[in-house]
């Protein structure tokens, strides 16, 4: 029988951490956390939406135990505040969720580029500063959000910021890509620890996620022909969710495993395929290094118990 949402077991007494909860599949993911038993950090960018995603689940899950937290991904900055308020707390789940689709060429605030910044870099940051209190918890998990996208390119480690040449679609590819190809590699790394890393995608749901990049690049033709394709063939937030929290929640998710529709764009979440090279050990783990490189984050997977 097919996984549903129906399937999540009792969360009560863990924590959980999704970023990108103030709207689409992040809102959804949290709320329904929530409404298992979970703590759930809503980690949002802005204060004001965060908020407004605050009360809206409040008043959807009254018993819900929640919080707002802000976290800028584009800022390592913020990304390393976020991380120090966890000295000493409980975590057990992390949703690497936020994430930019095909904006135009920018930089974040450490100089990258935006989509491989905020998509990747940005939650490699996150998982990693955020290690020691997931290694302390009794099983713990973190899940990233890649994307079908992936399959169009691979990373390019000779040219990460896409400094030759910017294509935005493509620079999201490979930003979904690195996704998968982090997962393989902190899997790989958290072998002899209890911490299970998968990813997850949401086929095609209908979210504001496709009439952003236009938005910000000023194209209302573009911005009004990505709503319609939602309306022609995307699925809603909470189908789309559900490979997410299938990946968060299902006791016999394997390391590594790679979620999403079972017909791709939509369907019941089940096993997918992914692109050969996000599983090709030597390129995931220079991509690992390089980004350790550029973040200054390295991981540390010694149990806490002996430090």
């Amino acid at each position: 029988m097919a996984w549903t949402v129906r399937d999540i077991p009792d969360l009560k007494g863990r924590t959980a951490v999704v970023t990108g909860a103030n709207s689409g599949l992040g809102y959804v993911t949290a709320r329904e956390l929530a409404r298992r038993g979970a703590q759930v950090v809503l980690a949002c960018r802005s204060r004001e939406r965060g908020r407004a995603a605050l009360e809206r689940l409040r008043g959807e899950v009254p018993e819900g135990r929640v919080e707002l937290r802000l976290l800028d991904l584009a800022d390592l900055s913020s990304v390393r505040a976020f991380a120090t308020q966890w000295r000493g707390e409980r975590l057990d789940l992390l949703v690497n969720n936020a994430g930019l689709m095909a904006v135009p060429r920018g930089r974040t605030e450490d100089g990258f580029e935006t989509q491989f910044g905020v998509n990747h870099l940005g939650h490699f940051a996150l998982t990693g500063l955020l290690l020691r209190p997931l290694l302390a918890a009794p099983a713990p998990r973190v899940v990233t959000v890649s994307s079908i996208a992936h399959l169009a390119a691979n990373v390019d480690l000779s040219d990460p910021h896409a400094d030759r040449r910017y294509l935005r679609w493509v620079a999201y590819a490979r930003s979904k890509s690195a996704n998968l190809m982090f997962t393989h590699e902190l899997a790989r790394r958290a072998r002899d620890t209890a911490l299970v890393a998968v990813a997850a995608h949401p086929g095609w749901a209908a979210t504001e996620l496709q009439a952003k990049g236009p938005r910000m690049a000023g194209s209302a033709v573009q911005e009004r022909a990505a709503h319609a394709l939602n309306r022609l063939v995307g699925s809603a937030p909470e189908a789309g969710a559900a490979p997410l929290l299938h990946a968060a929640t299902a006791p016999d998710v394997a390391p590594d495993a790679y979620l999403g529709p079972r017909a791709a764009a939509r369907g019941r979440a089940g096993r997918t395929w992914r692109a050969p090279w996000t599983r090709n050990d030597a390129m995931t783990a220079r991509l690992w290094h390089v980004s350790e490189e550029l973040t200054r984050v390295s991981y540390d997977f010694a149990p806490p118990s002996a430090l």
